[in-house]
């Protein structure tokens, strides 16, 4: 089968869609055929060699963390999903023509397959940050860097939660964080300002998603470091903050549950673009440049 791999540390000029042996669904997991992988930051970091002194990869290494398809082999001890059916969810070596899956939830009829393939990372990830932080119904919550993946769908999970939300963005993305329902402003100097003039009653918790050095602002912000968490900054602990990175240990309930708030009508994603799986190095750089409005995602089938 075709899978994008790359077998050194380095640019774009490493990356190269290789013939490799199909995997097969070992006990607890299932195999799909791959329709679209999403593309996550991680992917060009790992790439880049960002996590290379305390996460060595074992080379030649395959992207990809989620995707969407249609189950052809079922392991041994699974029940409730047969050959056949259309899911979505979270595995390794994702951008492959099959894929195996450890966690999944079928997905909806009225999900896209380029939806479903870009969800389970930042499902995943908001919620586990949500959780992480403790946030509950009547609080307000800071998103910085909130336009994409996750900060969409950390707004959204939040709001569903009864909690105000406050999502930072270009200006230009601000119609797009007030209909996800959150009350937008921009980055930069001045934002402490900013958020006390739109949040006079104090904000909860801060979720930084981009890692841009601003954990000390934010703790400014909340007043109590324990209560603001990073995805993207190493030095949270340094600060006080909470820094998390390791998926939860059991994804299935958030994965359903973001197919159920699908279904609802209560969670979107934007797929701002879609790629061909010769086209994995413009989709990671136009991820690394860091202005993507919800996902990438690759089409596989």
């Amino acid at each position: 089968m075709k899978a994008v791999q790359f077998s050194e540390y380095g640019g774009l000029e490493v990356l190269k869609v290789a013939e490799i042996d199909e995997p097969h669904a070992g006990p607890g997991q299932v195999r799909i055929a791959v329709r679209t992988a999403g593309v996550n930051p991680a992917d060009w970091k790992r790439r880049d060699g960002y996590f290379r002194d305390f996460m060595p990869l074992e080379f030649p290494f395959t992207f990809g963390f989620e995707a969407s398809g249609v189950v052809d082999e079922v392991g041994e001890g699974v029940s409730g999903v047969s050959v056949g059916d259309a899911v979505f969810g979270l595995g390794t070596g994702t951008m492959a023509e099959y894929a195996v899956l450890t966690s999944w939830a079928r997905k909806p009829e009225t999900m896209p397959f380029e939806v479903a393939g870009g969800l389970p990372v930042v499902v995943e990830t908001a919620t586990r940050c949500l959780d992480q932080l403790g946030t509950k119904a009547g609080e307000t919550l800071l998103v910085s860097g909130a336009a994409g993946g996750v900060g969409s769908t950390a707004i959204q999970l939040a709001r569903h939660r009864g909690m105000t939300v406050i999502g930072t963005a270009s200006e230009r993305k601000h119609d797009y964080l007030r209909g996800l329902g959150a009350i937008p402003t921009t980055y930069g100097p001045g934002l402490a300002e900013r958020v006390e003039a739109l949040a006079p009653q104090g904000i909860d918790a801060a979720l930084d998603i981009v890692g841009s050095g601003i954990l000390p602002e934010l703790i400014g912000i909340v007043g109590d470091p324990s209560r603001v968490l990073s995805i993207a900054d190493f030095s949270a602990p340094d600060h006080g903050a909470q820094f998390s990175t390791k998926p939860q240990d059991d994804p299935e309930q958030a994965l359903a549950e973001a197919a159920r708030l699908y279904s609802e009508g209560t969670l979107r994603l934007r797929v701002e673009r879609r790629f061909p799986l010769t086209q994995v190095g413009e989709a990671q750089a136009l991820s690394a440049e860091g202005h993507v409005t919800g996902k990438l995602v690759i089409d596989v089938a």
